[in-house]
């Protein structure tokens, strides 16, 4: 991984991985917040690996917000330890800084800058020189779709154009550790889709990515692991691929013959209703679907189609916050 104040020799990569970082990229432990005698955080703990992509998720108030605050060193905690590429944000804060890309969920922008301009002085800031703030920048723009816009004053852009800009002076100085607070905000669908692009590649070359979303459907597509978080504090923690082995989620089924598909499950005592012509079954894990699916076919039912609706990591959400309602 390249410290601060290198330049890249790739063309359009983002980061360049020259060695492994040990230990996790973020390990938080017990870590407690108080806003007066409300606890926002009341004794969080999880790791972010390096290498991978870790969502954040959880209901408004859970402290996620005020979590990201705290592993970007701009807040401190009360009690509890948080390391951040191995340093202590009280400790260390610039190191942590050097470290890290910050993305918050509300950022201010020099609107009279140009977008070059912009990053140049992000750059700097960084205490990047010269010469790699001025490599640096048009591959960040050609990266994030905004080369054209290189020359025009920030002002010009649209909200999700400086969702974009605001990705790309996070990734100035190849952070090894990328935070990011509701990132998608604002995006098209066609920027979604590149955002989750972009940051696959970085954990695939290397980065610890922890992002904070409400679209759950596009987590599911992004990370490999979920930390669930409510109440200040964690819920669980998850692989992607064990989250989807637990969670219940309606199924939808068209058969060549609805009058036998519905004999069928009324025969085996399986709760369903019919909307729109299809039939839709309770909530059932991906076994229990698995074995409904090959009973309807053993009893002859000619089935057409037999899907999941909406995300696992939706589902396991809602399941979640169920006391809310």
């Amino acid at each position: 991984m390249e410290p601060a104040g290198q330049a890249s020799s790739g063309g359009a990569a983002t980061m360049e991985v020259t060695s492994t970082p040990t230990g996790p990229g973020v390990d938080v432990s017990d870590v407690w917040r108080f806003f007066g005698s409300f606890p926002a955080l009341g004794g969080m703990s999880f790791t972010a690996p390096y290498g991978q992509v870790t969502a954040l998720v959880g209901p408004n108030g859970a402290g996620k917000t005020t979590l990201l605050l705290i592993l970007a060193s701009l807040l401190k905690p009360h009690r509890g330890r948080v390391l951040v590429a191995g340093c202590d944000p009280t400790v260390d804060p610039q190191g942590v800084r050097a470290a890290t890309g910050w993305m918050p969920d509300a950022f201010g922008v020099y609107d009279q800058l140009t977008v070059r301009e912009y990053l140049r002085f992000f750059g700097q800031a960084y205490k990047l020189d010269r010469a790699s703030v001025a490599a640096r920048v048009p591959e960040l723009l050609e990266l994030v779709h905004l080369a054209e816009y290189a020359d025009q004053p920030v002002h010009v852009l649209s909200r999700g154009q400086k969702q974009r800009l605001a990705l790309t002076r996070a990734l100035v100085h190849r952070p090894r550790v990328l935070l990011l607070d509701e990132p998608a905000s604002g995006l098209d669908p066609r920027s979604r889709v590149e955002l989750r692009d972009i940051l696959r590649g970085l954990a695939a070359q290397g980065a610890a990515v922890l992002v904070s979303s409400h679209i759950l459907t596009e987590l599911e597509e992004i990370a490999d692991r979920v930390v669930l978080v409510a109440g200040g504090r964690t819920v669980g923690e998850y692989a992607m691929a064990d989250l989807r082995a637990q969670a219940r989620r309606p199924y939808r089924i068209r058969a060549l013959d609805p009058e036998a598909l519905g004999r069928a499950l009324r025969d085996k005592g399986i709760t369903h209703s019919t909307v729109n012509g299809s039939v839709e079954l309770a909530e059932l894990t991906e076994e229990q679907a698995a074995r409904t699916l090959a009973d309807l076919v053993a009893a002859g039912v000619g089935v057409v189609a037999f899907e999941p609706l909406g995300s696992d990591l939706e589902s396991v959400y809602l399941a979640m916050t169920e006391e809310r309602r």
